[in-house]
């Protein structure tokens, strides 16, 4: 079993987070871990919260499953279109967590492996990496649908994807763009719902991403220069991702 943060088993709802992404020393230095920031984003008093280590083959038991409201799938540094063991662990539970109806929410690999699970096409995005904060623009539907949260048609967002999702799962809908990406957000009936961004990161989160991206040799000097220019230009709108995230995972819309 995953380790556990809030109220009692009894009280309120349960939440899992399916963690695809090792913690770095950094994140588990400042934030304790990217478990405890995706809690801190969409966590409430009174609600239980889980971890699953899905990238160590660490998944919610068949018996469990019916008892969480809602997963959360994190990001990663593996690519969602590989065919490693645990990815095809996960595309299975997440297929038998779709057919239940439970409520989804994918974080960029997580949004990825969702499109996947329900057949839309995923690989290297075409034009290569988005890093920084990037700007999306919502639909005028998707506007519209979450009027009560009152969602501007201009959102900044966090992003540290080179991969995305190329075509949309049948009866999936588009909910937002950028300049880059041309499917940011989808929408999967009123269950499933992928962000390509990252809501839950912190402006720090990136700057170290970053660093360490460019330590691998994964992008070059100019790639991350841009990036950081970003972050200091324009802060990510949290308080909008917060409200979007926290009323769909607990079906308020």
């Amino acid at each position: 079993m995953g380790g556990g943060y809030g109220g009692g088993e009894a009280e309120g709802r349960r939440f899992a987070v399916l963690l695809c992404a090792e913690d770095s020393e950094y994140v588990k230095k400042v934030h304790g871990g990217y478990f405890k920031v995706f809690v801190s984003l969409l966590g409430e008093e009174g609600e239980t919260w889980h971890v699953y280590r899905a990238a160590c083959g660490e998944l919610p038991p068949a018996e469990d499953v019916d008892s969480y409201d809602g997963f959360v799938i994190s990001g990663s540094c593996s690519d969602a279109h590989g065919d490693d063991q645990w990815i095809r662990d996960l595309l299975s539970l997440l297929e038998a967590l779709v057919s239940k109806k439970k409520q989804l929410l994918g974080v960029c690999f997580g949004h990825q492996i969702l499109s996947r699970a329900l057949g839309g096409k995923i690989g290297r995005a075409k034009r290569g990496w988005d890093l920084g904060v990037t700007c999306i623009h919502p639909s005028h539907s998707t506007i519209k649908q979450f009027s009560s949260l009152h969602i501007p048609s201009h959102l900044p967002v966090i992003e540290c994807h080179r991969d995305e999702v190329w075509e949309l799962p049948p009866n999936a809908e588009v909910m937002a763009e950028s300049e880059k990406t041309g499917i940011e957000m989808f929408r999967y009936s009123n269950h499933v719902m992928g962000i390509q961004g990252h809501p839950e990161y912190t402006t720090d989160i990136l700057i170290h991403l970053i660093d360490r991206l460019l330590q691998l040799n994964l992008i070059q000097n100019c790639h991350a220069e841009t990036a950081k220019a970003s972050a200091e230009a324009g802060e990510p709108n949290r308080e909008a991702w917060k409200k979007l995230c926290k009323a769909f995972l607990k079906n308020q819309l």
